[in-house]
């Protein structure tokens, strides 16, 4: 369900669970929407994401949030860092894509975003936790770099097409990516 559309993933998890008759998928994003409000507001970044984002930023390094959340959600689960999303070029939201992963159209429409677009799409590097986000980043020409939820089921890890599979943002090694490397001082200042 990760990295579906809202109302696609319910209909899934009423299938999965077999609630035909007892809860419509809209009734399960209302019930959904409550819990949600409640933990949101205390999301953490992933270990080493920080780093990473200013690090990138540091070198000039375009970078964008692509995520299948609505605005809403995006905004309840990242008011803890707005001073770090303030260094991404841009955002877009599930809202703002007519398709939902694993069709490429929001990392299209990230690329397309930037001030100056990538010539090649294989020159965008995704980072995603969703077997649908890779997929997406896949179809799309770019390069994906898996970070799973350590609770993914493992099987839902293999095939999908990712160049990497890291079980943390802080393996990313940004020189073997094309990208400048994290440096001894210059990785503390950034941390």
């Amino acid at each position: 369900m990760m990295g579906k559309k809202a109302l696609d993933a319910a209909q899934v998890f009423i299938d999965d669970m077999q609630l035909h008759g007892q809860l419509t998928p809209e009734e399960f994003l209302q019930q959904r929407e409550a819990i949600l409000d409640r933990l949101f507001p205390t999301s953490q970044l992933m270990p080493g994401a920080e780093k990473l984002i200013k690090h990138l930023h540091a070198h000039k390094v375009p970078i964008a949030v692509a995520t299948s959340s609505h605005r809403r959600h995006f905004d309840v689960k990242t008011q803890q860092h707005k001073q770090l999303l303030q260094l991404f070029d841009l955002v877009v939201t599930g809202d703002q894509v007519t398709k939902g992963k694993p069709d490429p159209e929001i990392f299209q429409r990230a690329a397309s975003g930037f001030a100056q677009p990538p010539t090649h799409q294989f020159t965008c590097l995704v980072f995603e936790d969703a077997p649908t986000g890779v997929q997406a980043g896949v179809a799309a020409g770019m390069e994906v770099i898996m970070v799973p939820d350590p609770n993914l089921d493992k099987g839902l890890v293999e095939g999908l097409g990712a160049a990497a599979v890291l079980s943390s943002l802080e393996q990313f090694q940004p020189e073997h990516w094309g990208l400048p490397a994290y440096s001894g001082a210059a990785a503390a200042a950034e941390a």
